[in-house]
């Protein structure tokens, strides 16, 4: 990648990581980065243009942090709450994303909205595969993978993020011991 190019994401994503997208001009990226805004104009047409190539960059960053929790996990259940568990610590963690989820959730507008969309889209998909992966090998019952990584998904965002809103933060090894008391006879062959 152009060393401009990478140095416009980078000073975008600390911009919309402390104003939000709807804070963000293309004059304090500009800023930021120490170069002219037609630099920026250059590399991407306009300011959601540039978050969308952000937002692809996370999905890659969180796509490799569930690769390297499913090479750790044991069993197809462990390995798949590895996967999810890692990507939604990464997604509680990185402050872009704690931003861009506290403005779809004030003002909800459209491209933070499809820019939080793309990133479960992927995640679920991701984690799709490999519960289709695991259902083919013989080691998880038949089911239907996109259907159920999206509850899965969905019950991790659930004990991850609402969860410690009223309560103690559970640890991921509690977590992965209530679903296997859950959903164990469904998940484990």
């Amino acid at each position: 990648m152009d060393a401009k190019k990478k140095l416009i994401m980078e000073s975008a994503k600390k911009s919309f990581s402390l104003f939000g997208y709807k804070g963000t001009t293309m004059d304090q990226i500009a800023k930021i980065a120490g170069v002219g805004k037609a630099t920026i104009y250059t590399f991407f047409a306009n300011k959601e243009e540039l978050l969308h190539e952000i937002i692809q960059s996370l999905i890659a960053e969180m796509k490799a942090v569930a690769e390297k929790a499913i090479a750790e996990g044991a069993t197809s259940f462990e390995k798949i709450h590895s996967a999810l568990y890692g990507v939604l610590v990464f997604r509680k963690e990185h402050e872009l994303l704690i931003q861009l989820a506290h403005e779809v959730q004030q003002f909800g507008s459209t491209v933070t909205i499809e820019a939080m969309a793309s990133i479960e889209t992927e995640v679920v998909q991701f984690i799709a595969e490999h519960i289709e992966r695991a259902v083919h090998n013989g080691t998880m019952k038949n089911c239907e993978p996109k259907m159920t990584a999206f509850i899965l998904f969905k019950l991790y965002v659930a004990l991850v993020f609402d969860w410690e809103k009223q309560n103690e933060p559970l640890t991921d090894e509690k977590i992965l011991k209530l679903l296997q008391v859950y959903f164990g006879n469904f998940l484990n062959q």
